[in-house]
Order: C-alpha cells, then structure tokens, then sequence
C-alpha cells in the first residue's frame, strides 16, 4: 500500500495531504518501515517512538490542514529541544534529557501541522565529534556533521526534511556529502530560543529536503515567514557571480570541476554569469571565524569545562582551550576583521543576485572518526549570509558533489529564488547520486 510513499518530497506529501489522496499516518508508516529497513545501516536517528509519531499522524488526519506541513513528518536534530521526546545535545551528559517545552522552530513546525518523527543524530554539542551516523550512500565515509543524521535520514528517504543548525557548516557540509539540499538562512532569521547553543554570533539554524522548495517550506515555518515558501524560479535568470574564493587551490578536483560545470550549465541557460573578482577584505575570514568560535564556545561551555571536563571529547576540549587561551582584544579584532569586509559584500551584491562558490573540499572522506572540513563555509556563517546546497554532481569515488550559492544578509527570498531557478537546470543536466536502496 505504501510503495514508494517514503520518496516523496515534503512540498508533494503536503499537497496530497491537502486533497486528501494520502493520509498522514499512511505516510508515517512509510517512513517508519524506510527506516526500519535502513536504520542499521544508516544509524540516523537517536530517538524514535513509532506509537507517538503514529498518534501525531492519527491526530492530524482527524483534523482539517492547520497550515502547509500538515500531516508531514519532519527529523528535529538532537540539538532542538522537544518537549514529548528526549534531547541529549550528542552528549552523555545529557543522557535521557526530558525539556519541557520545544524549541522555537519545533513548536512554529507543529503549528503549522508537522509530525515530529524523531530525533536525529547530531555530533557532541553540535561540533565535530561525530555520531554514530553512516553516509547513506557508503557507509564506510562520514555524513558531515553536525546535523549528520538530518542529512542522512533525508539523503536515504527515511523522512522528506528536518531541521540542521551550522556555527561553521554543520548544514551545507552533510548536506553536500548526503546528496542534499542543505539551506542556512541570514543569521538570525529562525529563533534559536530551546537550541543548544555553541558560538552566539555564528549559531544559525536551517534546514535539509530534498529539494530547495522542501528546504524553504520548512524554513518558512520554522521562522513564521510565508514569503520564503513563496520563493519561485526566477524570472528573468538570476545574476550569478562565479566566486572561487581564496582558498580554490584546496578544493579536490571534483569540486573545483562542480562549479565550473555548474557556472557553464547555468551560462549556457541564460544565467548573467560574470566572475567576481578576489577581494582583500576576504583573506581573513576563515581565521575570524575560527577564533571567534573558540572564543565564544569557551563561555557557553564554562560550566561543562569546569565540572565534566572528562566527559568532553578531545575534540571539544581543544576548542575550549584554544578559547580561553584568546584575549578579548584578539577576539574583537576578529570581530572587526569582519565588520571591515561587511561593506565590499554589499557592493558585490549591487552587481550580482548571487554568489556561486564551493559547498565543500570534495567528496565525503573515508572513515567515521572526522566530519570533514568546513573550509568554504566559515567565511559565510560568520558574515551571516544565508547559502544554500544544491547537490547534482558526483565525484570520482561516485559520491554526491554540488555547489553552493550565497546570498546578501536578509536576502534569504532572492537567494532561494535562484537557487529554484539554478536547482531546474542542474538537475535537467546532471543526474543525482542516490543513497543504496538494500542494506
């Protein structure tokens, strides 16, 4: 009866919902089977409840839509507190952690009809000691992280979309090693009230679908604002500024060979494609942000520090350290480091609507003990900018590649505008990598 149910995107199941061709729980259950013949491989997910998803599904099938989720099952990364499950934060410390109320965006999402299917992996307070998640698409390679299981759950069709939150690139990174759509909106632009938190003014939360409109329809939600969802192609095509950044040399052939690919599709498909020129004010950044993450996370985990140092990862510990061992006024140099290149991104914007650039380094790595490196993401969570994943490529192993786009602050329609624009004639030229379908 559920055949191919648990491949439907979110945007599709909301509309069938809506008409009344497919109930909630016939998608739940959907769901539910996808990941009990998955979840041994996959290792997605960190608390599930089939009753208590069933009985969400139940009680929105017996009203009529509330808003545009309803009766769609989303994954809540482990960082969000909900109020009906556990949130452990990917820490001992927090073993069986019962909050007593949601999150923000979790609340605004069941306001707007989602089922909560579960939790989803993250890494240890959402930094880099990974889970026990597998990438879907070869279980001996990392998902990313640190919304690792969002990702994964999402790339092996075991739930349309869920939430991520990045301080570096804990969204577009599993989002591009996955195969997915990873969108981190303008810093800000979802609450973050009831979300674990690391860095104050890096912290942003996003969301992971398969396609960009199932990562805006959620993101709508979850931030209260209709206008995203709205966001259609572009018409005429989007002005779209090739940015190679100053670190291009890093990025392993497959990436590298992404973006041109995708600069050519989208030239070829009328996109007002020009090359954007290396700015000084951007050399910097990578380290900023580094710093200011350690800077800031050494203050939000004083308390963990000082009591259960033990309990840390080494991972962990080390940033901390390398935070408290940063003076305040090496920390507000950074901060100015990225004031001063606030006003060169404005004015590259007057010229271009978006930003192409790389996701990441390449291909998801081998091995579980690393989430990879957030290289190409640092600069944009620091400056705040919303950027999105498109996936649509594959590199020499088969693994997904992609792009990302980048947006002005605040911008976040215009880039998901383009990013639907640009997600048309990628998919049309390259075929998608998809997850195995047997265990």
């Amino acid at each position: 009866m559920t055949g191919a149910l648990h491949e439907l995107t979110a945007t599709d199941a909301a509309r069938r919902i809506a008409e009344g061709s497919l109930t909630s729980q016939e998608l739940v259950r959907a769901c539910l089977e996808r990941i009990e013949a998955r979840e041994s491989v996959v290792q997605a997910w960190t608390f599930l409840d089939p009753e208590l998803a069933l009985a969400q599904a139940q009680a929105r099938d017996a009203t009529l839509p509330v808003g545009p989720l309803h009766g769609v099952p989303v994954g809540v990364k482990d960082a969000f507190d909900t109020y009906d499950m556990p949130t452990e934060y990917g820490s001992s410390l927090y073993a069986s952690h019962r909050p007593r109320r949601d999150a923000a965006p979790v609340a605004l999402a069941r306001g707007d009809g989602a089922v909560v299917l579960g939790k989803t992996v993250t890494t240890e307070f959402a930094f880099f000691a990974p889970g026990k998640t597998r990438n879907p698409h070869d279980p001996s390679r990392t998902p990313g992280g640190s919304s690792s299981g969002s990702a994964a759950a999402v790339a092996d069709c075991m739930v349309p979309a869920a939430f991520g939150a990045q301080t570096a690139g804990s969204v577009i990174r599993p989002a591009a090693y996955c195969g997915v759509v990873g969108f981190k909106p303008s810093f800000g632009r979802i609450p973050r009230s009831g979300v674990w938190p690391l860095a104050e003014s890096l912290d942003t939360l996003g969301t992971l679908g398969r396609t960009v409109e199932d990562a805006a329809l959620l993101a709508a939600s979850a931030s209260g604002r209709a206008s995203m969802r709205g966001a259609g192609p572009a018409h005429p095509p989007p002005r779209i500024g090739l940015y190679k950044t100053h670190d291009w040399e890093r990025a392993a052939p497959e990436s590298r060979a992404a973006v041109e690919d995708a600069a050519r599709i989208l030239d070829e498909a009328s996109a007002r494609l020009s090359d954007v020129p290396l700015s000084d004010s951007f050399t910097g950044l990578v380290q900023a942000h580094a710093l200011v993450m350690a800077y800031e996370a050494s203050h939000t985990f004083a308390h963990e520090l000082r009591e259960n140092r033990d309990a840390l990862s080494r991972e962990l510990v080390a940033l901390l350290e390398q935070g408290l061992a940063t003076s305040p006024d090496d920390y507000a140099a950074a901060l100015r480091e990225r004031d001063a290149a606030v006003p060169e991104l404005a004015r590259i914007f007057e010229e271009v609507d978006v930003l192409l650039t790389p996701s990441v380094i390449g291909e998801a790595p081998l091995g579980l003990g690393s989430t990879g490196d957030p290289l190409f993401n640092r600069a944009w969570t620091l400056l705040g900018t919303p950027a999105i994943h498109l996936p649509g490529f594959s590199g020499p192993n088969g693994m997904p590649v992609g792009v990302q786009l980048v947006g002005p602050v605040g911008g976040d329609e215009r880039l998901l505008t383009a990013a639907r624009w640009a997600e048309e004639r990628l998919s049309s030229r390259r075929p998608r990598a998809r997850p195995a379908r047997s265990a």
